[in-house]
């Protein structure tokens, strides 16, 4: 598992990964502390999912916004 100090992820890779935390809570068959480190790592890469994603949504926003400007 990478930790925070590492580059920050693609979008992909986050995703990926944190399709792996959450294969793994679900199994079960940790401790509660691994349980837990998992869940945080899990919320981590669900924050840096979301923000992937809102920067994606901007950048679309702004490409829309300029096309709507250009037929004004």
């Amino acid at each position: 598992m990478a930790t925070e100090s590492d580059e920050r992820p693609s979008y992909e890779e986050a995703r990926e990964e944190l399709v792996e935390v959450v294969r793994s809570l679900e199994a079960g068959g940790t401790t509660l502390e691994e349980s837990l480190k998992l869940w945080e790592r899990g919320e981590l890469l669900a924050t840096i999912c979301q923000e992937w994603l809102d920067g994606a949504r901007a950048r679309l926003d702004a490409v829309v916004g300029d096309a709507d400007e250009d037929e004004d």
